[in-house]
């Protein structure tokens, strides 16, 4: 797609980068001073998620705890027609069966979802969600460095740990749970923001086959040009699989909400990190290749 006007998405990248790394540094702190808020699937204990047909509070719930003698390890958490209890430690039956006798008190029509992980497994997922995004990383980068070259590799990389990385402080700063499902967005968010990514990359690529690129400047107009023919198509795809994220987010039952929202705020910074982070992280690899005004050679296929 041609533009009568096209953007200059190399001078808009200075803005772009200065507000990732405003918001990297704030989400560096927020780790620092908050953590990530786990759900019963990264830490021993037992997760209790209550459905009523009416509204309770805390105050309610609280008091009926604290007479089975749970009420310390409790965090209780009420919503629209709900009500979710964290346990530090793992219910036995006995504690299971008092806990839904004094639920039903407040509403004879409640009913429970119970989650225990042990700490042994809580720590094998934590390792193993960990092992996924790193395993996945390095798979992009041998692919992207095969396909194309190390700097658009590199650039690749960055720009997926960028969006994987705002998505987890948005997390902390808000103090969303983290779940199992949390993961399994985070890996999908990465592949769908390096498909993005590949797409705009590989037509940089073709241009520079077709393209004089004598000069920094004239890679750098290049950049622009082949960003702007790829601009539209990446918004349409990202705008698509935004509402559907996000009708999922409103609509969707309670255990695939926060996959729903992670999916949407990735989402919003993976289509961001292909116009404004990798393309222009690429050029500036680029410009190291040569000095100014020097011949800069098309990468090879």
């Amino acid at each position: 797609m041609h533009f009568k006007k096209e953007f200059d998405f190399v001078k808009l990248s200075k803005s772009a980068f200065i507000f990732s790394i405003v918001l990297t540094i704030a989400g560096i702190i927020a780790l620092a001073a908050f953590g990530l808020n786990y759900s019963v699937d990264f830490r021993a204990g037992s997760n209790v998620d209550v459905k009523l047909s009416k509204n309770v509070t805390k105050a309610e719930v609280q008091p009926l705890l604290d007479n089975i003698g749970i009420g310390k390890d409790a965090t209780v958490s009420p919503g629209d027609n709900r009500v979710n209890i964290r346990f530090t430690k793992e219910l036995s039956e006995d504690q299971d069966e008092q806990l839904k006798t004094a639920i039903h008190k407040l509403d004879n029509t409640a009913s429970f979802e119970i989650n225990t992980v042990d700490p042994e497994m809580a720590k094998e997922l934590g390792r193993n969600a960990i092992y996924s995004v790193l395993i996945s990383c390095i798979g992009i980068i041998i692919y992207v460095s095969i396909r194309f070259e190390w700097r658009f590799a590199l650039a690749a990389i960055i720009a997926l740990l960028h969006d994987a990385f705002m998505v987890v402080a948005i997390f902390s700063i808000f103090r969303l749970e983290v779940s199992l499902t949390f993961i399994v967005a985070v890996l999908t968010i990465i592949g769908y923001s390096i498909n993005d990514t590949i797409v705009i990359f590989d037509r940089i690529r073709e241009n520079l086959r077709f393209g004089k690129t004598k000069t920094r400047e004239d890679l750098a107009k290049l950049l622009n040009h082949s960003v702007n023919q790829m601009l539209m198509r990446s918004l349409y795809t990202a705008f698509t699989v935004f509402i559907a994220a996000f009708f999922l987010f409103l609509f969707g039952g309670e255990s695939i909400k926060m996959f729903s929202l992670a999916m949407v705020i990735g989402l919003i910074f993976g289509a961001y990190s292909s116009i404004f982070i990798a393309s222009p992280l690429w050029l500036f690899f680029k410009y190291k290749q040569k000095p100014n005004g020097k011949a800069v050679k098309p990468s090879k296929a």
